[in-house]
This record gives structure tokens, C-alpha cells and sequence, in this order.
């Protein structure tokens, strides 16, 4: 007996040493004290002597096993170690270090200290070859750090050290000859032109610029005062600044028209598909933080406002969504209405989901090989493989000059395997997406599961270039795959040639979804902390349809949606498809609405009589009553659609005592709309945008809506 247990022992301390000498992938966040990201950070794993950094949005990913030391340094900032234990995440915040904070020169503005001189940059410059203004602040005074920056911003990136980390975002504030100033203007200044740089911090610079100087102020003299009272375009003129042109790219993005005002009397019916995905926002997101201007067809509003969850409840019936409406004012439009709808998936545990059967298909080709592709691909499939249960299955099909599986169907628990086969995936050739996608279908539909969760997940760029190539192609190939039972879900990565389009139309037409994976965090998020909603359908074919009264009507809109739209007919035809809404899914759509007897720049004149039909309005009183709402859907496995319908009633409450979730969703549309410019709104102010989503943000555990004012703040400079 004592042998057994002397054994059993030796059989656990085994299992755990193996465990811990496993390598894996930590991920993460580097954040300040104001919770602010931090770019440029050293993680510096002491075991294995491997060092990375953060990027610009102070996320790092580092290999490291269980027992690891991993050291976060920052100039600045206090070191901090962090030991590897069992989490794959490790987010750090780093604390400032006071006494290199003793370095920042202070000074009031006009005015010097005995204790720190101003520098003269013309003398300094005479001893130097010429450089651009922001490179002259290098090594010139302590605490001011500067970095090159060319891929998010056209100039040096500038930070007073304690103030704020180094990044676009967060630069100090010019000044220039006594005019507020942009960096790139600050930049093309020339250095022997320059008489005495000071720099202003904390209450110093905030007394007098008030809080946009909260990033600290950089205070510029010329010789004879060459910049004075110019305005911001004559300044531009000076210095020989052009406009800088949208970046050449290779990107796709189907184009649409905005949806118009529609009178309920002669379009009563507005009819459409829910949507789920959210790929535009993650990508909007990209560009913003690459200091790109965003292209005006890559944003589709109803993807930006149903990335975030809001909190509907729970259903309580049969039905496997709760349905909620709100109305309250328009933030853009004074005189007008938003009515919002509200959809809450069903939450089912992780134990009741059905068991699933999983295709992974993988473009392998050459236009793969970027960082931002296929490694980080492969690094996300990996969260995904970590959910997985025994009684869920996994093929691996990958493409390129040709289609091929590398992977048989293998068990959920088997994930070393399944690791080991995603980790020898390598980039080249061309990309023949069809006979991949024939491939996929074919091992999904011999390994069915009925009553599972049968389900191809494609990952690639879109850059389909041999085979079934054109959208028109690809769309009548995922028509047809649809019918085998087989979902799909699209993954979206990389930049420069991202083919947007091509994923759309196979995650619209292929009973899918659809997300553009921009890093590990969103990966993270997708695939991890969303594995259910993103993985199981609990209703497919989920179709809305809304009347509106025209008593209390004079004009709706629908915003976003623009690429789901359906024929009034087609919200019984159970053949036509529709999206689908997964375990503990929301989706909210938003109407635009002009009440009766409103005067609208937006109403067109209307057309005379008909002379051979008469439109009337039901004489019934229905004065409670703003609109009756219905919805179809199947389940996942059905054919038939199930009919629910609901009354809105004639009741707006004023957007200051609106619900949280009214204020944030409309918020993020009037962003998406402002980033289209659009015609239809008659205020654009990004300060406006931010109040409002403060205003909302609530249950925000995760900093997504957080970020997104970060985004609204960051874009003012480049839209």
C-alpha cells in the first residue's frame, strides 16, 4: 500500500513538472497609473533571457512557462516583475518613478529659474547639422523623450516624461510663438530659426492652456517672433506643409448608399436582417491607430455599435432572445427620434452546448507570411483550441497553390496535438480559397454531428486569387454549402491588401459571422471570452420587420444595415437567409425617426395624388401606439420560422434621463456616421460624441467603450 502511494505521488510531482515546463504564449496589457496605454515597454523573461515590447497600444506577447520571472521596465516608470503562473494573461500596471520625475524641467510661462535655464536652441543648432525641431528637443533637456515614428504618425512622437507614455495620443501640447500648434507643424520648423524652447508640466501648463494641456506644454520662441497670430492654415502655408493624402492601398471594401428617409405611408414596411458581426469596428479601430484616415465603405455603423454588449435581459419564455425597445431624443438631429431595439440572446452554460464539430480552414499562401496574419493567427486558434471539450472535434485544412488537410477530426481534449499541427503551418504560394472552402465542407459534412454545432471557420486576408475568385463566384459556392447544415464563421487578419468584401459576402451567404482580429487581446476576446456567442447559434434566420404608425410618423430611417436589407415579401419566405444570433448574443439596431408635423430639411417634396390609388391611413385610433414590431427566426437545426410580435408604444423619455445603453449605442452610430460623412447629421462634433459616451459608459469591465472614446478623442486628428 505504501509503494502505491509512494508511486502515485511520484506520478503527480511528474504531471506537475511536465506542466510547468510546458512553454506558452503570455499576453497582455502594459497600462500606466491613469490606466492609459504604454507603447515601448521591455518584457524581459529572466529564465529564458527572451526580451519583447508593447506596441502602440501597450500590448506584448512573450513566450514563458509556469514558474517564469517576467520584468516590465519602462524609462520613467518603476520596474516591476510578475512570475508566470496559471493565467495566459498578465496585464501590468506600472507606477511612476519620482525620483527621474525631478528631472522635468518646469518653468513658468515668459518667465526662468535660477535653477533650471532655459536652452537656446540656436546656439546649440550652430553646433550641430540640421535636424527637424522635434529631433533638436532630443538630449536637450531632461525628461523630454522623442521617437521616430513613421508608422503611425508623419513626425517624431514627443512625451514629457511622468506625463504620459510615448505615444501619438498622449503628446504635449505646442505652442509656437504664442499660437497653439500641431506636431507636424512643431516638426518643420527650422532649428536655427529657433531663439528658447521651455517646457511646462502639471499645474504649471494646465493653469494657463486649461486641460488640453494635461500632456504637459512645449513653449516655442522664434527670432523676431516669424509665427505670430498666424492662423493654423497660413501657419501649414509657411512652413510648406501639404496636406497629407490618403495612404495607397490594395484593400477591398464593397461601397453602399446610406439608407434615406422613407414616409411610412408609402414604404410602411421596413424589413431587415439582424447583423452580429462587428468586423468594422475592429478594423475602423486599426486605422485609427495607425494614424490612417479611415476609408468611408469600410465603416458600417451597425457592426460599430453591436461590438459592445448591453445590458437587456435575460428572456423568460420559450423564445431564445428577450426583444426591448427605447425612444428617446436624437443627439445629432434636435427635432428628431431614436427608437432602439434590443436583442438578448438566450446565456447557455458551457455543459449544456451541444458537442461541436470544427473545420478549421487556414490560407497558407505567400500573401500570409506578416506578422499580423498567419503568426497571429495562429496564436488566436490556439484560444479557441483551449475551450474546446472532449466531446467537441477538430480538422485542420489548409490552402494555398492547393488545398490540403494536415489534420484529421481530433478530440478537444487532444490539444497538444492539435497545437503542434497549427505550430508547423507555414506561408507560400497562391491562394486557391475555392477548393479550400470545398474541402472544408466536404470533412464537416462527413464528420456531422446532428443536433451539434457543425461549424468551418475560415482565416485568412480574403485575398482569394486562383479557383472561385470573384465575389459572384464565391457567393453562389457559400449559397451552396449552406445547405449541407454546415455554419460558418470568418476570421479576418492583416492589412494592405485585406480583401473586407470577399469576408462579408461568405460570412452574409455561409449561416455566418464574421470578425476582424486586429490583435491577440481581440482574439482573446472573440474567441475566448465570447467563445459561446461567437461559436453556438441558438436562432438562425433572425429577421425584423417594423410598421410604423403614420399618425405619429412622419419619416424613418434605418441606420447601418444597408447591406441587410429585404424585400417586405421576404420576411415569411423561410428560403430567404438571414443572420444568425448566438448563446448570450445582443444586437441593436437603431431608427432615425421624424415625428408628425415636424419641418424637415430631410423630407423630400412629396408627389402628387395617384390617380388610380388611393394610400389611407387606418382610421383606428392607434395614438399610443409609434410602431408594431415583428421578428422571425428558426432554430438552429429547423426549417420553419417561428413568429413573435410586439407593440412600441408612443412614449419617449428626454436622452438626459435615456438609459445607458441608449446614450453609448447611439454615441458609437453617431461616430460611424460622422467617420461616412454623413448627410443626414447636422452636428459632427467629436466633443459632443465623447460627452455622450461618458454620459453611457457603464458595465464596462473589460475598458472596450473606454477605448472607443480613446478612439473618438484620437481621430479628431485625422478626420
Amino acid at each position: 500500500m505504501k509503494s502505491l502511494k509512494l508511486i502515485s505521488s511520484a506520478i503527480a510531482m511528474l504531471i506537475c513538472f511536465v506542466t510547468m515546463a510546458q512553454e506558452r504564449t503570455i499576453s497582455g496589457i502594459v497600462s500606466d497609473e491613469n490606466k492609459q496605454p504604454l507603447p515601448g515597454v521591455t518584457i524581459f523573461n529572466q529564465t529564458s533571457k527572451t526580451s519583447v515590447y508593447t506596441n502602440f497600444d501597450g500590448q506584448y506577447s512573450i513566450q514563458a512557462k509556469t514558474g517564469d520571472m517576467l520584468v516590465f521596465t519602462f524609462i520613467g516608470y518603476k520596474n516591476q516583475s510578475q512570475k508566470v503562473q496559471n493565467s495566459n494573461i498578465i496585464n501590468i500596471k506600472l507606477l511612476p518613478d519620482n525620483q527621474t520625475l525631478n528631472e522635468v524641467v518646469v518653468v513658468g510661462y515668459g518667465t526662468s529659474s535660477s535653477e533650471y535655464e532655459d536652452r537656446s536652441y540656436a546656439r546649440a543648432e550652430k553646433r550641430r547639422e540640421k535636424k527637424d525641431a522635434a529631433q533638436a528637443l532630443k538630449g536637450k533637456m531632461a525628461g523630454i523623450q522623442v521617437a521616430s515614428n513613421a508608422l503611425y504618425m508623419p513626425s517624431p512622437t514627443v512625451a514629457i516624461r511622468g506625463n504620459a507614455p510615448l505615444s501619438p495620443k498622449n503628446e504635449p501640447m505646442y505652442i509656437i510663438d504664442g499660437v497653439p500648434a500641431k506636431a507636424n507643424q512643431m516638426a518643420k520648423i527650422n532649428p536655427n530659426d529657433i531663439d528658447n524652447v521651455s517646457v511646462l508640466k502639471d499645474q504649471a501648463a494646465t493653469s494657463i492652456y486649461g486641460n488640453k494641456a494635461s500632456n504637459g506644454v512645449v513653449v516655442i520662441s522664434t527670432k523676431n517672433e516669424m509665427y505670430k497670430n498666424l492662423s493654423e492654415k497660413e501657419l501649414d502655408k509657411k512652413l510648406n506643409i501639404m496636406p497629407i493624402p490618403a495612404e495607397p492601398t490594395q484593400e477591398d471594401y464593397d461601397t453602399f448608399v446610406e439608407n434615406a428617409f422613407e414616409s411610412p405611408k408609402t414604404a410602411p414596411l421596413s424589413t431587415f436582417s439582424i447583423d452580429v458581426d462587428n468586423a468594422s469596428y475592429t478594423n475602423i479601430r486599426r486605422f485609427l491607430n495607425n494614424g490612417q484616415q479611415v476609408p468611408k465603405d469600410a465603416v458600417r455603423v451597425e457592426e460599430m455599435v453591436n461590438f459592445f454588449k448591453y445590458t437587456y435581459p435575460q428572456p423568460k419564455n420559450e423564445h431564445p432572445f428577450s426583444i426591448n425597445t427605447e425612444v428617446s431624443d436624437s443627439p445629432w438631429n434636435k427635432n428628431n427620434k431614436i427608437l432602439k431595439i434590443g436583442l438578448q440572446g438566450k446565456n447557455i452554460s458551457t455543459n449544456d452546448l451541444p458537442a461541436s464539430n470544427l473545420v478549421f480552414l487556414i490560407d497558407v499562401s505567400g500573401s500570409m507570411s506578416d506578422m499580423n496574419k498567419l503568426p497571429l493567427l495562429k496564436q488566436s486558434l490556439k484560444i479557441l483550441v483551449n475551450e474546446l471539450r472532449v466531446k467537441d472535434k477538430v480538422a485542420i485544412v489548409v490552402y494555398a497553390g492547393a488545398a490540403g488537410m494536415v489534420l484529421p477530426p481530433t478530440s478537444g481534449d487532444e490539444k497538444k496535438t492539435i497545437i503542434d499541427a497549427l505550430d508547423k503551418l507555414q506561408s507560400g504560394g497562391s491562394t486557391a480559397g475555392g477548393a479550400g472552402i470545398e474541402l472544408a465542407y466536404k470533412t464537416a459534412t462527413e464528420n456531422f454531428i446532428k443536433g451539434g454545432n457543425n461549424r468551418v471557420i475560415l482565416a485568412t486576408d480574403g485575398d482569394f486569387n486562383v479557383g472561385s475568385s470573384s465575389n459572384s463566384d464565391m457567393e453562389k459556392l457559400i449559397e451552396e454549402k449552406r445547405k449541407t447544415g454546415v455554419f460558418l464563421t470568418c476570421l479576418g487578419y492583416g492589412m494592405g491588401n485585406y480583401k473586407d468584401s470577399k469576408m462579408e459576402i461568405l460570412a452574409d451567404k455561409g449561416n455566418g459571422n464574421y470578425a476582424y482580429i486586429d490583435n491577440i487581446q481581440e482574439a482573446n476576446r472573440f474567441l475566448g471570452k465570447e467563445f459561446k456567442g461567437s461559436m453556438f447559434a441558438i436562432a438562425k434566420d433572425v429577421k425584423i420587420q417594423i410598421e410604423f404608425n403614420p399618425k405619429q410618423v412622419q419619416a424613418y430611417r434605418l441606420i447601418g444595415y444597408e447591406n441587410r436589407k429585404l424585400r417586405p415579401e421576404d420576411f415569411k419566405n423561410d428560403a430567404i437567409d438571414a443572420g444568425e444570433l448566438g448563446s448570450n448574443h445582443t444586437v441593436t439596431a437603431l431608427y432615425e425617426i421624424i415625428p408628425a408635423g415636424i419641418k424637415s430639411d430631410y423630407l423630400t417634396a412629396q408627389a402628387d395624388d395617384l390617380k388610380y390609388t388611393k394610400t389611407e391611413t387606418n382610421s383606428a385610433n392607434y395614438s399610443n401606439e409609434l410602431a408594431t414590431i415583428k421578428f422571425r427566426y428558426k432554430k438552429p437545426d429547423g426549417e420553419k420560422s417561428i413568429e413573435m410580435v410586439q407593440v412600441i408604444e408612443n412614449k419617449s423619455v428626454p436622452l438626459e434621463k435615456a438609459s445607458d445603453d441608449m446614450k453609448f449605442s447611439s454615441a458609437v452610430a453617431w461616430f460611424g456616421l460622422k467617420l461616412r460623412d454623413s448627410k443626414l447629421i447636422a452636428d459632427k462634433s467629436s466633443e459632443e460624441i465623447v460627452k455622450l459616451a461618458k454620459q453611457g459608459n457603464s458595465n464596462d469591465e473589460e475598458g472596450y467603450k473606454a477605448e472607443f472614446i480613446r478612439l473618438v478623442e484620437t481621430s479628431k486628428q485625422y478626420n
